[in-house]
This record gives structure tokens, sequence and C-alpha cells, in this order.
């Protein structure tokens, strides 16, 4: 009977040792099963960020034209964009900054020649996204590059442009607006790449201010400095 009970106690210990084996299998099993599934979950959450994100800040829709560099007139313009994004311009760049009125184009494409972001919207665009515009021009790193002002007859909305390329958005909050900004002011297209967008001989008025500057007359004997802008407008 003694061997009996000790081989009976041996296959019972055996029996349990199996089970507890298959248990810690199971957890385990169980442990590795749901940490990859929360792995599975956290790649797919973050691609899909990832995705949506990609998707929100394209490019795709900007259009490109090529614009020689260098073009000054004294003479009014037609332009083939609406805005402007290269060509003829005035000799004169306008001053980067936020105005609530229309400027001339032809100032403000020597400004994008510069290296500016031109953003223009529908006079009739409501005043809150027209704030929000100028908070998010007001929030690039390079402020100085940086042109709003309200346009007529825009193809959208709100229209982005800088030397050759052009964004056109409905909304003021558009991911796509500050990175065009990121990818075009001062970019690689840039015909006068570290050119001021401001300084003294900058044009500071609106058009309604002041006409575009009259071609300065042709001086006989030793030519003078080149006028400012204010004295041109006199």
């Amino acid at each position: 009977m003694t061997k009996e009970k000790a081989q009976a106690r041996r296959e019972h210990l055996q029996k349990m040792r199996a089970q507890q084996q298959r248990k810690e299998r199971r957890t385990a099993l169980l442990m590795w099963g749901t940490g990859g599934l929360v792995v599975v979950l956290l790649v797919g959450v973050v691609g899909f960020y990832l995705i949506k994100q990609s998707r929100e800040t394209s490019l795709d829709a900007v259009s490109s034209v090529k614009y020689e560099a260098g073009q000054h007139v004294w003479n009014a313009v037609t332009y083939k964009e609406t805005p402007p994004v290269g060509g003829e311009h005035n000799n004169y760049w306008q001053f980067c900054n936020v105005y609530d009125k229309p400027i001339h184009s032809e100032h403000a494409v020597h400004s994008l020649e510069h290296g500016a972001v031109w953003i223009t919207y529908r006079p009739d665009l409501a005043a809150a996204q027209v704030a929000k515009l100028k908070e998010v021009a007001g929030s690039t790193g390079q402020q100085e590059y940086m042109l709003v002002s309200p346009f007529p007859n825009l193809p959208a909305p709100i229209v982005a442009s800088s030397w050759g390329h052009q964004l056109k958005l409905d909304n003021p909050e558009d991911p796509k607006l500050a990175a065009f900004i990121k990818k075009y002011q001062n970019g690689s297209d840039t015909p006068e790449p570290g050119a001021t967008c401001g300084g003294e001989d900058a044009i500071t008025t609106t058009a309604d201010q002041a006409p575009l500057p009259p071609q300065p007359q042709q001086q006989t004997q030793t030519p003078a400095a080149s006028p400012s802008p204010s004295e041109s407008q006199q």
C-alpha cells in the first residue's frame, strides 16, 4: 500500500505541475497577446495620425509657374495670375506688413522677389477670419517677410502667394497655410534671398493712398541718387 500511495502521490504532483505549466503558458500567451494588441493599436493610431497630418499639410494643390526675376518697370502691369506671383514689377517693393486696404500688385511682386509670402483675402471675408489670418502671419518666425492685404475678385476666399507659387484656401485655419509659409517664405525659388522686405526705400502706403511712383526724370548732368518713395510720390 505504501508503494501505491507513493505512486499516486507522484502522479498527483505531476498532474498538478502539468496543470500549473499549462496555466503559466496561457497567462504568458495572454500577456504577449495583449501586449501585441496594444503595440498594434499604438502603431495604428500613430500611423493614422501621421497620414492624417500629411494629408492636412499636403501642398499638392500648390500651382507653380516660372518667371524671370529683375524685371523692374515704372508702368502698371497686367498680370496673368490673381494675385500675381512674379513677372514685371515696380522698382520699389512693398514694406512687409499687414494692410487693411489693397496695395499695388507691382510693389507686392517686388516683395515676393525678396522672399516674402503674400496672403491675400476677399474684402468681404468675415472679420474673425481676417483676424485669424493676421494671427497666422504674426506667428511665423519671419514676420518681416509677410504681406497681408485684401484683394478684390480673388478666385478663392484666401490665396497665399510666393514668387512662382500659389495656394488657394477656404479657411484661415487650414494647416496647409502654415505649411506653405514654412516651405516658400525665403524658399529655394526666391530670386533675391537675403534682400530686405523693409527699409527706407520700401513703399508703406496702400493703393488708395498713393499712385504708382513715376519714373524719375533723366539727369543731363551727374546723376543724383535715386529718389525715395516719398519723394517720387510727391
